[in-house]
C-alpha cells in the first residue's frame, strides 16, 4: 500500500524504525522550531508514528527521503492531512547535511506527481508558518501561489500556498 518512489538521487519509501533516530534528533534542534518544536523523544515518537498511521486511515502519508548513493536518512516527505487540516497538504523536513542540495525539491516533486497521477488527489496545498522563508521559496519553486482565501488547519498560525492542480503539471 506505501509506495517506493525513485528519483535520480533518492528512494522514497516507507518509514522504517531506524528513521526515527534523524527525525528526532531534527525536532529536539532549533531547526524544528516551525514544525512545532523543538520537541522530546516521546512528542516526538508520537509524530513519526502519526505520520506513518496516515497511511492506513488515507491512503497517503509519511515517505522517508533515503540518499540513493549511501541509504543515509535525509528527511521526511509526503501528503499530510491530520484531523485538524482541512486540505491535503503536501510537506517536507530535510536533515541539516541535506539542505541547500535540492533534496527536498526533488522529493516534494516526485510526491506531488504520484498524488496526482496515482492517488487521484486535487491540488495539494503547503501550511507554513509565516516566519519561514526557506519553505515559502520551496513552495513557490514548486509553483505554488499564496491563496489568502484557504482554510487553515485549526489554531495554527500560516500561511497558505496553493500547488497548481494534476491538470497544469501532467
Amino acid at each position: 500500500m506505501i509506495p517506493t518512489l525513485e528519483t535520480e538521487r533518492l528512494i522514497l519509501r516507507a518509514p522504517r524504525l531506524e528513521d526515527f533516530e534523524g527525525f528526532a534528533a531534527f525536532f529536539a534542534s532549533d531547526r524544528s522550531v516551525y514544525e512545532d518544536g523543538p520537541i522530546g523523544r516521546v512528542q516526538a515518537w508520537k509524530e513519526f508514528c502519526a505520520d506513518a498511521a496516515l497511511w492506513s486511515f488515507r491512503g497517503y502519508g509519511a515517505l522517508s527521503i533515503e540518499d540513493r548513493a549511501t541509504g543515509a536518512y535525509l528527511g521526511e516527505t509526503g501528503i499530510f492531512q491530520p484531523v485538524h487540516y482541512p486540505e491535503p497538504e503536501l510537506g517536507w523536513i530535510v536533515m541539516p547535511e541535506a539542505e541547500g542540495k535540492g533534496i527536498a525539491r526533488e522529493a516534494a516533486l516526485a510526491v506531488r506527481d504520484w498524488a496526482y497521477r496515482v492517488r487521484g488527489l486535487g491540488a495539494l496545498v503547503n501550511y507554513i508558518d509565516p516566519g519561514n522563508s526557506r519553505s515559502i521559496a520551496l513552495a513557490r519553486r514548486l509553483g505554488a501561489v499564496l491563496d489568502e482565501a484557504a482554510a487553515k488547519p485549526e489554531d495554527e498560525v500560516c500561511v497558505v500556498y496553493r500547488h497548481p492542480g494534476p491538470e497544469a503539471v501532467q
